[in-house]
Protein backbone atom coordinates (compact mmCIF):
# COMPACT_ATOMS: atom_id res chain seq x y z
CA UNK A 1 0.00 0.00 0.00
CA UNK A 2 2.95 2.33 0.54
CA UNK A 3 4.03 2.21 -3.11
CA UNK A 4 0.84 3.78 -4.56
CA UNK A 5 0.92 6.52 -1.91
CA UNK A 6 4.55 7.37 -2.68
CA UNK A 7 3.81 7.41 -6.41
CA UNK A 8 0.87 9.76 -5.77
CA UNK A 9 3.09 12.11 -3.73
CA UNK A 10 5.78 12.12 -6.42
CA UNK A 11 3.21 12.84 -9.12
CA UNK A 12 1.71 15.68 -7.11
CA UNK A 13 5.13 17.22 -6.47
CA UNK A 14 6.08 16.92 -10.13
CA UNK A 15 2.80 18.60 -11.15
CA UNK A 16 3.48 21.52 -8.78
CA UNK A 17 7.03 21.95 -10.07
CA UNK A 18 5.86 21.94 -13.68
CA UNK A 19 3.15 24.47 -12.79
CA UNK A 20 5.66 26.88 -11.27
CA UNK A 21 7.97 26.41 -14.27
CA UNK A 22 5.12 27.26 -16.63
CA UNK A 23 4.24 30.39 -14.62
CA UNK A 24 7.88 31.48 -14.63
CA UNK A 25 8.06 31.02 -18.41
CA UNK A 26 4.88 33.02 -18.97
CA UNK A 27 6.16 35.77 -16.68
CA UNK A 28 9.37 36.12 -18.69
CA UNK A 29 7.47 36.17 -21.96
CA UNK A 30 5.04 38.90 -20.87
CA UNK A 31 7.55 41.16 -19.16
CA UNK A 32 10.75 42.97 -20.00
CA UNK A 33 12.84 40.00 -18.76
CA UNK A 34 12.39 38.37 -22.16
CA UNK A 35 13.55 41.47 -23.96
CA UNK A 36 17.22 41.42 -23.04
CA UNK A 37 19.09 43.11 -25.88
CA UNK A 38 21.62 41.11 -27.83
CA UNK A 39 24.33 42.46 -30.15
CA UNK A 40 26.11 45.79 -30.58
CA UNK A 41 24.18 48.93 -29.72
CA UNK A 42 24.52 52.70 -29.34
CA UNK A 43 23.10 54.91 -26.57
CA UNK A 44 20.51 57.66 -26.95
CA UNK A 45 19.12 59.86 -24.15
CA UNK A 46 15.50 60.87 -23.71
CA UNK A 47 13.98 63.04 -20.97
CA UNK A 48 10.46 62.47 -19.65
CA UNK A 49 8.28 64.42 -17.20
CA UNK A 50 6.66 61.13 -16.12
CA UNK A 51 7.82 57.58 -16.85
CA UNK A 52 4.92 55.80 -15.13
CA UNK A 53 5.95 52.17 -14.48
CA UNK A 54 8.70 52.04 -17.10
CA UNK A 55 11.53 49.72 -16.03
CA UNK A 56 15.05 48.95 -17.15
CA UNK A 57 15.29 46.42 -20.01
CA UNK A 58 11.86 47.52 -21.26
CA UNK A 59 11.61 47.31 -25.06
CA UNK A 60 12.25 50.20 -27.44
CA UNK A 61 10.12 49.84 -30.56
CA UNK A 62 9.78 51.45 -33.97
CA UNK A 63 6.56 50.71 -35.87
CA UNK A 64 5.90 47.98 -33.31
CA UNK A 65 9.22 46.23 -34.00
CA UNK A 66 11.68 45.92 -31.13
CA UNK A 67 14.95 47.75 -31.90
CA UNK A 68 16.50 48.07 -28.43
CA UNK A 69 15.87 48.34 -24.72
CA UNK A 70 15.91 50.78 -21.82
CA UNK A 71 19.43 50.77 -20.43
CA UNK A 72 18.99 52.95 -17.34
CA UNK A 73 16.57 55.34 -15.64
CA UNK A 74 17.85 58.15 -13.41
CA UNK A 75 16.41 61.33 -11.94
CA UNK A 76 18.28 64.52 -12.74
CA UNK A 77 19.43 66.24 -9.49
CA UNK A 78 17.29 69.24 -8.59
CA UNK A 79 14.87 68.65 -11.49
CA UNK A 80 11.60 66.78 -11.93
CA UNK A 81 12.81 65.15 -15.12
CA UNK A 82 13.67 61.47 -15.64
CA UNK A 83 16.75 60.77 -17.77
CA UNK A 84 16.18 57.54 -19.72
CA UNK A 85 19.06 55.98 -21.67
CA UNK A 86 18.10 53.81 -24.62
CA UNK A 87 20.36 51.10 -26.00
CA UNK A 88 19.43 50.82 -29.68
CA UNK A 89 20.72 48.18 -32.10
CA UNK A 90 23.34 49.60 -34.45
CA UNK A 91 21.34 48.27 -37.39
CA UNK A 92 18.92 51.13 -36.72
CA UNK A 93 21.34 54.05 -36.78
CA UNK A 94 19.31 56.30 -39.12
CA UNK A 95 16.72 57.54 -36.64
CA UNK A 96 15.90 61.20 -37.52
CA UNK A 97 16.98 63.74 -34.95
CA UNK A 98 13.45 65.17 -34.59
CA UNK A 99 11.83 61.81 -33.88
CA UNK A 100 9.39 61.56 -30.96
CA UNK A 101 9.87 59.07 -28.10
CA UNK A 102 6.63 58.12 -26.32
CA UNK A 103 5.96 55.81 -23.37
CA UNK A 104 3.20 53.32 -24.22
CA UNK A 105 1.51 50.50 -22.35
CA UNK A 106 1.09 47.03 -23.85
CA UNK A 107 -2.63 46.38 -23.67
CA UNK A 108 -4.69 47.46 -20.67
CA UNK A 109 -2.51 46.07 -17.86
CA UNK A 110 0.69 45.19 -19.70
CA UNK A 111 4.24 46.44 -19.24
CA UNK A 112 5.30 49.83 -20.55
CA UNK A 113 7.72 50.39 -23.40
CA UNK A 114 9.11 53.26 -25.48
CA UNK A 115 7.86 53.76 -29.00
CA UNK A 116 9.79 55.98 -31.42
CA UNK A 117 7.96 57.78 -34.19
CA UNK A 118 10.19 58.99 -37.02
CA UNK A 119 10.53 62.69 -37.73
CA UNK A 120 11.47 64.40 -40.99
CA UNK A 121 14.98 65.64 -40.20
CA UNK A 122 17.77 64.62 -42.55
CA UNK A 123 20.14 64.40 -39.57
CA UNK A 124 20.21 61.19 -37.56
CA UNK A 125 20.62 61.01 -33.79
CA UNK A 126 24.22 60.00 -33.02
CA UNK A 127 25.68 57.78 -30.33
CA UNK A 128 25.33 59.70 -27.06
CA UNK A 129 22.80 62.07 -28.62
CA UNK A 130 19.40 63.10 -27.29
CA UNK A 131 15.85 62.75 -28.56
CA UNK A 132 14.51 66.16 -27.55
CA UNK A 133 10.86 65.46 -28.42
CA UNK A 134 9.20 63.15 -25.89
CA UNK A 135 5.74 62.33 -24.57
CA UNK A 136 5.37 61.01 -20.99
CA UNK A 137 3.39 58.02 -19.81
CA UNK A 138 -0.38 58.56 -19.78
CA UNK A 139 -1.83 58.20 -16.31
CA UNK A 140 -5.33 56.81 -15.78
CA UNK A 141 -6.52 60.09 -14.24
CA UNK A 142 -5.35 62.07 -17.28
CA UNK A 143 -7.05 59.63 -19.65
CA UNK A 144 -10.32 60.02 -17.75
CA UNK A 145 -9.91 63.80 -17.87
CA UNK A 146 -9.38 63.69 -21.64
CA UNK A 147 -12.48 61.51 -21.99
CA UNK A 148 -14.52 64.29 -20.39
CA UNK A 149 -12.89 66.85 -22.68
CA UNK A 150 -10.39 68.53 -20.37
CA UNK A 151 -7.39 67.74 -22.53
CA UNK A 152 -3.83 67.39 -21.36
CA UNK A 153 -1.32 69.94 -20.26
CA UNK A 154 1.98 70.87 -21.85
CA UNK A 155 5.06 68.95 -20.75
CA UNK A 156 6.92 72.19 -19.91
CA UNK A 157 10.34 70.51 -19.95
CA UNK A 158 11.86 73.78 -21.16
CA UNK A 159 10.71 75.69 -18.08
CA UNK A 160 7.79 78.01 -17.40
CA UNK A 161 7.05 81.62 -16.50
CA UNK A 162 4.27 82.76 -14.17
CA UNK A 163 1.39 85.07 -15.10
CA UNK A 164 -1.41 86.10 -12.73
CA UNK A 165 -5.09 86.70 -13.45
CA UNK A 166 -7.96 87.68 -11.13
CA UNK A 167 -11.46 86.25 -11.52
CA UNK A 168 -14.65 87.04 -9.62
CA UNK A 169 -15.65 83.40 -9.99
CA UNK A 170 -13.43 80.45 -10.94
CA UNK A 171 -16.15 77.81 -10.64
CA UNK A 172 -14.50 74.43 -10.12
CA UNK A 173 -11.14 75.42 -11.63
CA UNK A 174 -8.39 73.50 -9.83
CA UNK A 175 -4.60 73.38 -9.70
CA UNK A 176 -3.18 71.48 -12.65
CA UNK A 177 -5.98 72.44 -15.03
CA UNK A 178 -4.81 73.16 -18.58
CA UNK A 179 -4.07 76.63 -19.92
CA UNK A 180 -4.89 76.73 -23.62
CA UNK A 181 -4.44 79.10 -26.54
CA UNK A 182 -6.31 78.37 -29.77
CA UNK A 183 -7.27 75.06 -28.15
CA UNK A 184 -3.64 73.96 -27.71
CA UNK A 185 -2.30 73.34 -24.16
CA UNK A 186 0.49 75.82 -23.41
CA UNK A 187 0.69 75.49 -19.63
CA UNK A 188 -1.24 74.72 -16.47
CA UNK A 189 -2.84 76.37 -13.46
CA UNK A 190 -0.18 76.67 -10.77
CA UNK A 191 -2.30 78.00 -7.89
CA UNK A 192 -5.80 79.25 -7.06
CA UNK A 193 -6.10 81.43 -3.94
CA UNK A 194 -8.63 83.93 -2.61
CA UNK A 195 -7.45 87.56 -2.48
CA UNK A 196 -8.50 89.01 0.93
CA UNK A 197 -8.27 92.59 -0.35
CA UNK A 198 -9.90 92.42 -3.78
CA UNK A 199 -12.28 89.67 -2.61
CA UNK A 200 -11.79 87.65 -5.76
CA UNK A 201 -9.75 84.64 -6.86
CA UNK A 202 -6.11 85.07 -7.86
CA UNK A 203 -5.03 82.42 -10.35
CA UNK A 204 -1.37 81.88 -11.22
CA UNK A 205 -0.71 80.39 -14.65
CA UNK A 206 2.51 78.51 -15.43
CA UNK A 207 3.08 79.00 -19.16
CA UNK A 208 5.69 77.16 -21.20
CA UNK A 209 8.63 79.42 -22.08
CA UNK A 210 8.28 78.44 -25.71
CA UNK A 211 5.19 80.66 -25.77
CA UNK A 212 6.92 83.89 -24.75
CA UNK A 213 5.32 86.20 -27.33
CA UNK A 214 1.79 86.42 -25.89
CA UNK A 215 0.66 90.10 -26.09
CA UNK A 216 0.27 91.74 -22.68
CA UNK A 217 -3.27 92.92 -23.53
CA UNK A 218 -4.49 89.35 -24.02
CA UNK A 219 -7.56 88.15 -22.15
CA UNK A 220 -8.07 85.05 -20.01
CA UNK A 221 -11.37 83.23 -19.56
CA UNK A 222 -12.49 80.20 -17.54
CA UNK A 223 -14.26 77.73 -19.81
CA UNK A 224 -15.80 74.30 -19.33
CA UNK A 225 -14.98 71.37 -21.61
CA UNK A 226 -18.30 70.06 -22.88
CA UNK A 227 -21.42 69.86 -20.75
CA UNK A 228 -20.00 68.09 -17.69
CA UNK A 229 -16.28 68.35 -18.39
CA UNK A 230 -13.65 69.96 -16.19
CA UNK A 231 -12.72 73.63 -16.43
CA UNK A 232 -9.63 75.24 -17.95
CA UNK A 233 -8.22 78.69 -18.70
CA UNK A 234 -8.29 79.91 -22.30
CA UNK A 235 -6.11 82.81 -23.45
CA UNK A 236 -7.28 85.04 -26.30
CA UNK A 237 -4.26 86.92 -27.77
CA UNK A 238 -4.47 90.71 -27.99
CA UNK A 239 -2.75 93.09 -30.37
CA UNK A 240 -0.13 94.77 -28.19
CA UNK A 241 3.49 94.73 -29.42
CA UNK A 242 4.67 94.04 -25.85
CA UNK A 243 4.64 90.45 -24.56
CA UNK A 244 3.71 89.06 -21.16
CA UNK A 245 6.66 88.53 -18.83
CA UNK A 246 7.24 86.55 -15.67
CA UNK A 247 5.17 88.04 -12.84
CA UNK A 248 2.85 90.10 -15.07
CA UNK A 249 -0.90 90.28 -14.45
CA UNK A 250 -3.57 89.83 -17.10
CA UNK A 251 -6.11 92.63 -16.67
CA UNK A 252 -8.79 91.39 -19.06
CA UNK A 253 -10.50 88.32 -17.59
CA UNK A 254 -13.81 86.52 -17.92
CA UNK A 255 -15.06 84.47 -14.99
CA UNK A 256 -16.60 81.03 -15.12
CA UNK A 257 -20.24 80.95 -16.21
CA UNK A 258 -22.27 78.76 -13.87
CA UNK A 259 -25.26 76.75 -15.03
CA UNK A 260 -27.41 78.43 -12.38
CA UNK A 261 -26.49 81.86 -13.79
CA UNK A 262 -27.49 80.84 -17.30
CA UNK A 263 -30.84 79.48 -16.13
CA UNK A 264 -31.44 82.58 -13.98
CA UNK A 265 -30.73 84.96 -16.87
CA UNK A 266 -33.09 83.04 -19.12
CA UNK A 267 -35.91 83.11 -16.55
CA UNK A 268 -35.44 86.77 -15.52
CA UNK A 269 -34.93 88.32 -18.95
CA UNK A 270 -37.78 86.49 -20.63
CA UNK A 271 -38.67 87.06 -24.28
CA UNK A 272 -38.59 90.41 -26.16
CA UNK A 273 -42.41 90.50 -26.33
CA UNK A 274 -42.61 90.29 -22.53
CA UNK A 275 -40.27 93.28 -22.20
CA UNK A 276 -42.35 95.29 -24.65
CA UNK A 277 -45.58 94.65 -22.77
CA UNK A 278 -43.95 95.46 -19.44
CA UNK A 279 -42.62 98.80 -20.67
CA UNK A 280 -45.81 99.98 -22.35
CA UNK A 281 -47.23 101.40 -19.12
CA UNK A 282 -50.86 101.09 -20.38
CA UNK A 283 -53.54 98.68 -19.31
CA UNK A 284 -56.42 97.48 -21.42
CA UNK A 285 -58.74 97.92 -18.45
CA UNK A 286 -58.19 101.71 -18.33
CA UNK A 287 -61.02 103.55 -20.12
CA UNK A 288 -60.06 106.04 -22.82
CA UNK A 289 -60.91 109.72 -22.28
CA UNK A 290 -64.24 110.74 -23.88
CA UNK A 291 -63.53 114.45 -24.25
CA UNK A 292 -66.82 115.42 -22.51
CA UNK A 293 -67.06 117.63 -19.46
Amino acid sequence: MSQPRSSYAVGTGLFIVLGFAALAYLATQTSSVANVHQGASYTVDAHFANIGQLKERAPVKIAGVRVGQVQSITLQPGQEVADVKLAIDKSYDKIPLDSVATIFTSGLLGDQYIGIQYGSSKKAVADGGTLALTKPAQQLEEMIGKFFGAGGTADNLGGTYAVKANFTNVGTLSVGAPVKMAGVPIGSVQSVVADPVKLDAEVTLAIDKRYNAIPDDSSAAVFTSGLIGSQYVAIQPGGSPDALKNGDEMVLTQSAMQLEDLIGKFLVNGSPSDKKDAGDGKSSDTPAPTGKH
